[in-house]
């Protein structure tokens, strides 16, 4: 009986959603008494942080069912807290945007109940020497087969083919060559760049790989260049401006809205 009232007590844990639901409502409750205080209306505040008063009223409301991801969730908290003139780093820090977040807030609960032991320590020897054993073997491969096509490079060097053209064939190929259009062929490619007419939070990834992630002030302009796609995030899509390949500049959304656009190079025959 007593070891399953202990094993009840763990099970009355909170979750990670239960847990962010209680922190945006105390969140939620201050802020609204503090605006209240200083006699603002959401409006107001909506014109200070330039968040829709709809994002605003549910930041209060602690409905995190109109709010977008925690991450950009804790962005709009710490601009409304820095309107109503509050710490807006610090205020918003409180709010978890990750499992691990809550973990280490729960007072330190959690311990790990994982030990290294002698037998741990000899799979591990023996998986280091495995890795190493495959990797030595990867560049022994790599190290030959370089050397053989430097070897073929230099034989094909030595043994040049001439090619035995006629007159007429050369006439001919002469013009062929002036029928082609005088056009460059460019690498498949997409360039976009970014200009904004206010401040966002913004993630840029460029064939899989994340090239910016954070914050851009008011007027920054910024060019990425992909070769297959480059996918754009902004946490305020109203104030951000996208040019694909330098064509006319265009809203990314609606403001106070996070939006999230793909572009991929285009295919060329």
């Amino acid at each position: 009986m007593t070891w399953l009232r202990r094993k009840d007590k763990h099970e009355s844990i909170p979750s990670f959603e239960q847990q962010r639901t209680e922190v945006i409502a105390s969140m939620g409750a201050q802020l609204r008494t503090l605006r209240l205080e200083q006699d603002l209306s959401l409006e107001k505040v909506a014109i200070l942080t330039k968040i829709s008063p709809r994002l605003l009223q549910a930041i209060e409301e602690g409905d995190l069912t109109e709010l977008p991801e925690p991450v950009y969730t804790q962005g709009l908290i710490r601009q409304f807290a820095d309107a109503i003139g509050l710490n807006g780093t610090e205020f918003s820090r409180t709010f978890p945007t990750q499992m691990n977040s809550v973990s280490q807030k729960s007072g330190g609960k959690m311990k790990s109940t994982s030990q290294l032991r002698p037998t741990h320590l000899y799979v591990l020897y023996v998986f280091l020497i495995f890795c190493s054993v495959c990797g030595l073997s990867e560049l022994l491969n790599t190290a030959t087969l370089k050397a053989s096509h430097s070897q073929d490079n230099q034989k094909a060097q030595k043994e040049p083919i001439e090619p035995q053209v006629t007159q007429n064939q050369n006439a001919q190929l002469v013009q062929a060559v002036n029928k082609l259009p005088d056009t460059t062929i460019e690498p498949q490619q997409v360039q976009i760049v970014v200009t904004l007419k206010e401040k966002s939070w913004m993630k840029v990834v460029a064939d899989g790989k994340v090239q910016y992630e954070g914050e851009l002030p008011q007027g920054t302009q910024r060019t990425w260049i992909a070769q297959g796609q480059l996918t754009v995030r902004a946490g305020n899509a109203g104030g951000v401006l996208v040019s694909v390949n330098k064509q006319q500049a265009k809203q990314l959304g609606k403001p106070g809205t996070v939006k999230e656009v793909t572009i991929a190079a285009n295919t060329r025959s």
